[in-house]
């Protein structure tokens, strides 16, 4: 059985204020994308552990037993019945950009080893079970674009769509610590939310809507900045970067001229 696990981008992101739990409260939009990566999970005929993982593509750092599709598993023959599986992974979504790749792949486990056992959990039973495993996890669940408040795990309905737009996505090759992201972040709770800030007109939102790592981040790694003047340059009504970084992209009205954009930094356009 094949699944296909997107990336996400987001559109703002605010940290509001630190919890007591040691997360912080966050507002922010993400949105997925037609970038994915690969899985086929198949049930486990041989004898022998009740999950095994083969990988191509980029590398995963980490053994098999800290991977997010491991802990996928894990969780959910707690909760329904010990179910053996083989799962391949075709890694595409470069670890530690911002992107929610581990996120997705662990939510297509959960719904692949649903749809392997009849569907036992309902789509809600799914995204609490998601929300165990990562904060932005329970997007992956529909696949839809979401606001994402408290650690990012309560999900609302937007209309924001971006449609017809063209979406170009930058990886300047750097891995970016969340944690640490978190940590040399400062929280900020007196600003206008950001759900009214996205009903502003597009053009509006390069000053408006705003990531708030952007500025430790990339005060740390001028890369980032630098690819998003590029983006800019090129034509972008807004670039910004994604989650705790390292990938940048920029929405579009057109397909911006072939060469305006470092080549060698792309790893997915297209029209969305």
């Amino acid at each position: 059985m094949i699944h296909f696990s997107p990336a996400k981008i987001n559109l703002g992101l605010q940290i509001l204020k630190k919890r007591s739990d040691g997360f912080h409260e966050i507002a922010t939009l993400m949105y997925p994308l037609p970038f994915r990566d690969i899985l086929e999970i198949n049930p486990s005929t041989g004898s022998g552990e009740g999950f095994t993982m083969t990988q191509t593509g980029i590398p995963v750092p980490g053994s098999t037993r800290e991977n997010l599709c491991y802990r996928a598993w894990e969780l959910f023959s707690g909760e329904h019945s010990h179910t053996p599986v083989r799962v391949h992974l075709h890694k595409r979504i470069p670890p530690g950009a911002g992107l929610g790749g581990g996120s997705s792949n662990a939510a297509a486990v959960l719904k692949g080893l649903n749809a392997l056992t009849g569907k036992p959990f309902s789509i809600r039973e799914l995204e609490e079970m998601a929300a165990e495993l990562g904060s932005d996890c329970s997007l992956f669940i529909k696949n839809e674009p979401a606001l994402a408040e408290g650690r990012g795990e309560i999900l609302k309905e937007t209309p924001v769509r971006l449609s017809g737009h063209y979406l170009v996505l930058l990886y300047p090759e750097l891995h970016i610590d969340t944690a640490t992201a978190y940590r040399d972040a400062m929280p900020d709770a007196g600003r206008p939310p950001l759900h009214s800030l996205l009903k502003l007109p597009m053009e509006t939102w390069q000053k408006k809507v705003t990531n708030d790592f952007e500025k430790t981040v990339s005060g740390k790694y001028p890369e980032i900045g630098e690819l998003k003047s590029e983006l800019r340059g090129a034509g972008a009504f807004y670039a910004s970067m994604s989650g705790s970084g390292s990938a940048v992209f920029g929405l579009f009205r057109n397909q911006p001229d072939p060469g305006s954009i470092p080549f060698k930094y792309i790893i997915w356009e297209g029209y969305l």
